[in-house]
């Protein structure tokens, strides 16, 4: 019988087995057979099953439990070597011999012919089927010892089980062992050999020190010693953590930790390996509680208390879990899944070229067609101030001399005076807040791009200056200066009796020297605010690099108030336009300058008679600021708006937007900031100075409150002001009757405010009776006066990533209290730790272990310390898109974003393929400031 042939293995123990002579220096062995031995002599009996050594013409017995159908292998185990001690059927007892099963006298004689140092070969080579076969015997005897204990190893929950333990991602190790054999041999030595300090480089292990701890096991495993591997032997590495069997990954697993290879985890192997894996997925917090949580741990699975857990516990913890869950979910959302996999929800490819350009129009201007007809607007009212202008100076004197260039120039500039009043309306906050609240103008402008609305026409400007400046200096000024005397004489009235000489008479002008400078200016602001200097993103030598951040862009953009007073000086002294009704240009800008004159005087004086008190600040992991403040008298948001925050300390001039994560109903305003940029790390270090490390268990690495008992503890705060609030994308939530909330980082701030907000109204709805809910509806917002603002919404899915575990301490008091507040489940919380390896890598199968232990006995998860579970890696936002459009059919869904710009796109497109294939519409919203 060879170890292909085997069926089933059962283990007898030594001191029972019929086959074992009581011995002395005979001791009880929990670990596997194939792996590293005790000093001490062992002896060990198996029965196989002997099902393949049958011939085809014998008969069994109709018992399946006949031990006929077994043989008795006994070895004898010693140091290194492992030697044959008898073989016999299993059902002999005392009656009959080998020899009368002619089968298993060949086995035997063909096993004892082996050598003493069959054991030692054996273990070196690492033959996988005697590791699988001793294994096997191993978990089965591991089975007889427990108390009714049984593990379903059946397909699914074992298939669940191999996702918790894969050494091999799907970016690590290339294209399999070509790709590992290639860098071998660039990483291999003279000699042919692998240093153990670059083995994770070879297979394609990121992390130096689980890579290390890994060639460790394997290498004890075949009882290799020294820090060097052959080809051969990494071979033989690969296959076993390559191997898609649950068993092979199991023991390579077990193996890692079981760093003395006694088949037996203590409680200090299993802080260790918690230290390790925290490290590789870089979880601080876990490394300092590594101790608490390897406790936990051995309390779970060593409920005897020996002091040492086994290989079937690790198994048990893998395969029952994933099994319960698997069954559970199974059950539950049986429907939805056999929907799901019967749906085509990936968008198909129409092989028709212009049924294709035709369907992408049709999709592209029901998505946008706000940003159509708006976009169409401005481009038809500037294309017809240009004609206009042209037209006109095509029919006057001056084109005789001038020709075309004069009707360019001009219409350029028509554009431009247009462009200049326009661009202040998107940046006019009051004015768009208040129409957005008041009227119903939102359902055909899309007040959420205004920010994008004033970068395009700045843009506009762009183009006009260019053609009017360019037109000017290029062509018409030249043809003027090259004129005849004859030529000349109708631009005496424009240009004087005396024909200009050259350019300098141009320029010297009133007319000249504030064209130039305005389009110096406007280069400089134009310049500063594009994302490559306004973020940082490019590095300057020496002092040029305070060109670039944010406060360059502030300043530099407040050059404009010099450029639109020059604009107005230059619309005056034109040189073809004298009468006043046709100067046009402070008409243009009458309305436009005096809105935003008015709005930056309201923002000046309400921020100054309305002053904030600060509460608390905080300074959490990530950089990351928390400020509290006193709700100035007659301060009303909603969730989802903004304000503008100023700190004279820092900068007298600069205001920045940030988030509200406090709700409307709270007695406080909050933001959270994070450092980003100069402005922000400033404000974090004035705050800081007057900050102590926080004590009593609060939150936070560096803390300060004010306590109104004790007026002798109070902190001298920086002065803080607020201005706002303004609105934004996330405030019309209440609309949908679904939403999906997605933060990335700091982005989750909007999102802490509107699931509080959820909450807190889901509560005074359940509170009232069924006569006054119709009427509550009308009045759930802070103004009463609108009826628009009804609360609609009946769930909430809310995922936040981040990539730092420290990030959850920002938010863990909210979580902790909407997770206990939501006794309806409205809102489905999923936190995302993108540091931690995806589910499935081995690298955080003992997290994942430990979170699910923890989360079991204390309801708090290990990552985020709230009660809202963490997944590892980023989500499947197809997934995601998918399972909620099979539960909410014929719903509009709501989708609101907020964080970088990475996602925008995806999202996005998600949102509109499910809204074609599905019956569910999603509506996409981005968070601009």
């Amino acid at each position: 019988m060879g170890t292909d042939d085997i069926v089933e293995a059962e283990l007898t123990s030594p001191a029972t087995s019929s086959s074992a002579p009581a011995s002395a220096d005979r001791i009880p062995y929990s670990g596997p057979l194939s792996g590293p031995l005790n000093k001490r002599g062992v002896r060990k009996s198996a029965r196989f099953n002997d099902s393949a050594l049958t011939s085809p013409g014998s008969t069994r017995s109709s018992n399946g439990d006949d031990d006929s159908a077994y043989v008795e292998i006994t070895l004898d185990v010693r140091d290194d070597s492992v030697a044959v001690h008898s073989v016999k059927p299993a059902g002999i007892n005392g009656g009959g011999t080998a020899e009368d099963d002619p089968d298993v006298l060949l086995l035997a004689k063909t096993l004892e012919k082996r050598p003493g140092s069959f054991g030692s070969n054996l273990m070196r080579s690492a033959s996988s089927k005697f590791r699988q076969v001793s294994q096997e015997l191993r978990q089965l005897a591991s089975i007889s010892r427990r108390t009714g204990a049984r593990i379903d190893r059946s397909k699914s929950a074992a298939a669940h089980a191999l996702k918790g333990l894969k050494f091999i991602s799907k970016t690590d190790g290339g294209a399999g062992w070509p790709a590992v054999e290639k860098r071998f041999d660039e990483l291999a030595s003279a000699a042919g050999l692998l240093d153990k300090s670059k083995f994770g480089q070879c297979i394609g292990i990121k992390e130096a020190e689980f890579a290390n701890e890994l060639f460790d096991a394997l290498a004890r495993r075949r009882n290799i010693t020294g820090d060097t591997i052959s080809k051969a032997e990494l071979r033989e590495f690969w296959d076993q953590i390559s191997d898609q069997s649950f068993d092979s990954r199991l023991q390579t697993f077990f193996d890692m930790v079981d760093k003395n290879a006694d088949g037996r985890i203590t409680e200090e192997e299993v802080k260790q390996i918690i230290i390790l894996s925290a490290s590789a997925n870089k979880l601080s917090k876990i490394q300092e509680q590594a101790e608490e949580y390897a406790r936990l741990i051995m309390e779970e699975l060593d409920p005897n208390g020996l002091g040492y857990i086994e290989i079937y516990n690790l198994e048990m913890l893998l395969l029952e879990g994933p099994s319960r869950s698997v069954q559970l979910s199974t059950t539950t959302n049986s429907k939805n899944l056999s929907q799901m996999l019967s749906q085509n929800l990936r968008p198909t490819k129409e092989p028709n070229p212009l049924r294709r350009w035709y369907q992408a129009t049709k999709y592209f201007i029901e998505d946008n067609w706000k940003r159509v007809w708006v976009m169409a607007a401005w481009l038809s009212i500037c294309i017809a101030l240009f004609t206009w202008k042209f037209i006109q100076y095509r029919n006057r004197a001056v084109f005789h001399v001038m020709g075309y260039c004069v009707c360019v120039a001009k219409g350029g500039a028509e554009t431009l005076k247009f462009n200049m009043a326009l661009i202040l309306l998107p940046v006019c906050r009051n004015t768009i807040t208040w129409i957005r609240n008041k009227t119903r103008l939102g359902h055909v402008l899309p007040f959420d791009d205004n920010l994008n609305f004033h970068k395009v026409i700045a843009v506009g400007i762009t183009i006009g200056v260019g053609l009017h400046a360019i037109s000017h200096l290029t062509c018409d000024f030249p043809r003027l200066l090259h004129a005849t005397d004859e030529q000349y004489g109708p631009m005496k009235p424009f240009f004087g009796d005396k024909r200009p000489d050259d350019y300098w008479w141009f320029v010297k002008g009133t007319e000249g020297w504030t064209g130039v400078v305005m389009v110096v200016l406007m280069a400089i602001a134009f310049t500063l605010a594009t994302p490559w200097f306004r973020r940082g993103r490019i590095r300057l030598p020496g002092p040029l690099n305070r060109l670039t951040g944010f406060n360059a862009f502030w300043y530099s953009h407040h050059l404009f108030v010099i450029v639109y007073a020059l604009l107005i000086i230059h619309g005056i002294f034109l040189y073809l336009s004298h009468k006043w009704y046709k100067k046009t240009t402070w008409m243009y800008l009458a309305i436009p300058m005096t809105l935003y004159a008015g709005e930056r005087l309201m923002r000046a004086l309400r921020s100054s008679v309305r002053p904030v008190k600060i509460l608390k600040v905080a300074v959490y992991p990530g950089n990351v600021l928390t400020l509290h403040m006193s709700k100035p008298q007659g301060f009303r948001y909603r969730s989802g708006q903004y304000i503008f925050v100023n700190c004279a300390a820092v900068s007298p001039f600069q205001w920045h937007p940030f988030s509200i994560t406090s709700a409307p109903q709270d007695d406080y305003v909050s933001v959270h900031i994070r450092t980003l940029g100069d402005w922000t790390r400033e404000l974090k270090n004035v705050f800081s100075k007057v900050c102590q490390p926080p004590s009593d268990g609060r939150s936070g690495l560096l803390r300060a409150d004010y306590d109104r008992d004790s007026h002798n503890s109070i902190p001298n705060f920086p002065r803080v002001l607020i201005d706002g609030p303004y609105g934004a994308p996330a405030q019309d939530y209440k609309q949908y009757e679904v939403v999906l909330l997605v933060g990335l980082g700091i982005g989750a701030t909007p999102f802490i405010s509107i699931i509080k907000d959820i909450i807190n109204n889901i509560g005074q709805l359940d509170s009232l009776s069924p006569d006054d809910l119709e009427s509550a509806q009308h009045n759930m917002s802070y103004n009463p006066n609108r009826s628009s603002s009804t609360f609609n919404t009946r769930r909430a899915y809310f995922y936040w990533v981040t990539r730092e575990q420290g990030s959850f301490e920002w938010f863990r008091g909210v979580m902790n209290d909407v997770a206990e507040a939501d006794k309806n489940g409205v809102i489905e919380l999923h936190n995302y730790c993108t540091s931690v390896y995806e589910e499935g890598d081995a690298r955080s199968a003992l997290i994942a272990m430990l979170q699910q232990l923890n989360y079991a006995k204390n309801g708090v998860d290990v990552v985020a310390g709230t009660r809202v579970k963490t997944h590892f890696a980023r989500p499947n936002w197809r997934s995601v898109y998918k399972r909620i459009a099979l539960n909410h059919r014929e719903k509009r869904v709501g989708v609101f974003y907020c964080g970088a710009p990475v996602l925008t796109k995806d999202l996005r497109q998600l949102a509109q393929d499910f809204s074609r294939k599905t019956s569910t519409k999603f509506e996409f919203h981005k968070e601009n400031f």
